[in-house]
């Protein structure tokens, strides 16, 4: 029995503001019913004594020396700004109400 119904993925594209046909309701209902299936099978593993990892294997991450050096030129920075404000980027308002 399918847990995901089509009405469940219709109203999840709705919230993201996705437009699926009816052949594409079908096959998203599918995918998603088997993407909880395989979730089950891997609830069932016993995985105990087996340490979290977030990786299979050990990845060393390299990172480079941090230290402090002279800031770019404000005016070399800004040299391909569309908009700027003196040495700054200016930037479209995007929240009302923010700052005021």
């Amino acid at each position: 029995m399918s847990r995901i119904s089509p009405e469940d993925v219709k109203r999840t594209a709705a919230l993201a503001r996705l437009s699926l046909s009816d052949d594409e309701m079908e096959s998203m209902t599918r995918d998603l019913d088997r993407i909880l299936e395989h979730a089950d099978q891997l609830k069932a593993l016993d995985t105990e004594g087996i340490e979290p990892t977030a990786h299979a294997i050990p990845l060393r991450t390299p990172l480079r020396v941090d230290r402090a050096a002279p800031a770019i030129d404000p005016e070399q920075a800004l040299l391909n700004a569309p908009l700027r404000e003196g040495t700054a980027f200016a930037v479209p308002k995007v929240i009302d109400g923010e700052g005021e």
